[in-house]
């Protein structure tokens, strides 16, 4: 190869990979240069790049994730109903507590978690004090699950107990149904670990007299489709996790005229219909069951490394992969948060990352979708370009990009998702959340907002435990 000879006095394009020392001094000699942040796969692991190199090479894998990801796209959720959680979540009995994340003990639990259980006590009428209801949780009477393993699922502590209204939201294409409670609004919330009374009235208001106008409501309609309120959103500004302006408007537009052909009075109809209005992350509560019913459809794919469930408990994150059993979890301990905070709290404030609202992300909206919602910045921090970064990034870690969901930022492209365990060990990038905070003690509620990422050590054991259950099969 012949070198030219002037290439010395040419102005140079300089790429600097490694070590960005290189790029100071350049920067310093005002010598234009770029820098690229590379990592070798799998950071190196040989194991993990064995396990890719496994995986890569097998085409039943490419084949079950399209499959895998054709079931998400096409999944079509309704809300269909709202009854107590003992009288439509199969397995639901009088002395079990459903929690987010995966499976934790009392003694383990974090702080919210444990407060909004012994709310959950009092609640059901079990326990009359807190005393009373911290020593029954721990006496072996009360059965503990993950919301995740009764088709379920719960915002931050994601407490269901029996007695609880949930919405019943059904995936028609495929026929499975999925659950969640009603979401009280902002403040002192269960959710949060709060029990005062106040927030015991508040959740049996909502048993007593809200659930059953908007049940009766429902049964007027053929449904509410949420799959389009979703879309829609997505070009008005929301990402349907921690921005739900948009779709609770969507919603409230879309019950209004079914409250008002019951025969409730004009009082009562008014208190219901201003509790929507009033919450703006009602939505919330519907679109995270809403995404469960459609990820629970595509699991049990074999070959599939598509993530159907990413959930944490404020101890450990879980994650589920398609292709290996469906009550097997995956996890580590839970990450913090970093954002922004309500003032008078810091980071010595905050409980880990908490919640089932991760199904979002999972689904390719909430974190994946931020670059449609320029104004959650606002909320978890950083500026809009990041929001648009983090959408862009994400579509590196995916399988495809889901045209139900199109992001108007990015040119109406369709939103990553369908996260790959290969495609996240492969690059060292990690799916993006954004999340509020809780307090680390009962009872004093959200501290704050931010973004999060699981840890990598979740898909390492998914990937290594997939070449365990796979390594014998050859491609058919």
């Amino acid at each position: 190869m012949e070198l030219k000879n002037d290439i010395l006095n040419e102005e140079l394009k300089i790429i600097n990979i490694g070590t960005s020392t290189f790029k100071t001094d350049l920067d310093f000699q005002k010598v234009e240069a770029v820098q690229y942040d590379w990592r070798p796969p799998a950071g190196g692991n040989i194991e993990l790049i064995n396990a890719l190199d496994f995986l890569n090479d097998k085409e039943d894998v490419e084949q079950a994730n399209q499959e895998t990801i054709k079931v998400i796209k096409d999944a079509h959720a309704f809300l269909v109903d709202i009854d107590q959680a003992i009288k439509v979540i199969p397995g639901m009995h009088s002395k079990l507590i459903l929690h987010a994340g995966p499976p934790v003990k009392w003694h383990n639990m974090c702080g919210p978690v444990k407060g909004a259980i012994i709310g959950a006590l009092m609640y059901e009428g079990l326990a009359d004090t807190h005393e009373d209801a911290e020593i029954m949780a721990g006496s072996g009477e009360i059965e503990f699950a993950p919301a995740h393993e009764y088709d379920a699922v719960g915002p931050m502590a994601g407490i269901i107990s029996p007695s609880m209204p949930v919405h019943v939201v059904e995936n028609r294409t495929n026929g499975n149904k999925a659950y969640c409670t009603v979401n009280e609004g902002l403040g002192k919330v269960l959710r949060f670990g709060a029990n005062s009374k106040d927030v015991i009235d508040r959740l049996k208001w909502i048993e007593q007299k809200f659930a059953p106008v908007l049940k009766e409501a429902l049964s007027l309609s053929n449904g509410i489709d949420l799959k389009s309120i979703t879309s829609q959103a997505l070009h008005m500004g929301d990402e349907c996790h921690n921005r739900n302006k948009a779709s609770t408007s969507l919603f409230y537009r879309e019950i209004i005229d079914y409250f008002l052909q019951t025969d409730r009075d004009k009082q009562e109809l008014r208190e219901v219909t201003e509790f929507i209005k009033g919450n703006d992350h009602y939505f919330l509560n519907l679109s995270m069951p809403a995404c469960k019913s459609a990820l629970d459809a595509a699991h049990g794919i074999k070959y599939s490394t598509i993530v159907t469930a990413m959930a944490r408990n404020g101890v450990e994150f879980g994650i589920k992969v398609s292709g290996l059993d469906k009550g097997q979890w995956f996890t580590a301990p839970a990450n913090f948060v970093k954002g922004m905070f309500f003032p008078g709290y810091s980071e010595d404030d905050a409980a880990p990352d908490l919640g089932d609202s991760t199904i979002a992300e999972t689904m390719g909206i909430g974190g994946f979708a931020m670059g449609a919602s320029p104004a959650i910045v606002q909320f978890v921090g950083g500026e809009v370009q990041d929001a648009i970064n983090y959408s862009e990034q994400m579509y590196e870690i995916t399988a495809g990009e889901n045209s139900n969901f199109s992001i108007p930022a990015l040119n109406f492209r369709g939103g990553a998702f369908g996260i790959d365990i290969r495609k996240v060990i492969d690059t060292n990038i990690l799916p993006v959340i954004n999340t509020g905070m809780a307090h680390k003690e009962a009872g004093v509620g959200q501290v704050g907002a931010g973004i999060v990422h699981p840890p990598v050590a979740c898909f390492e054991k998914a990937i290594s435990e997939f070449v365990n259950v796979y390594k014998g099969d050859k491609d058919e």
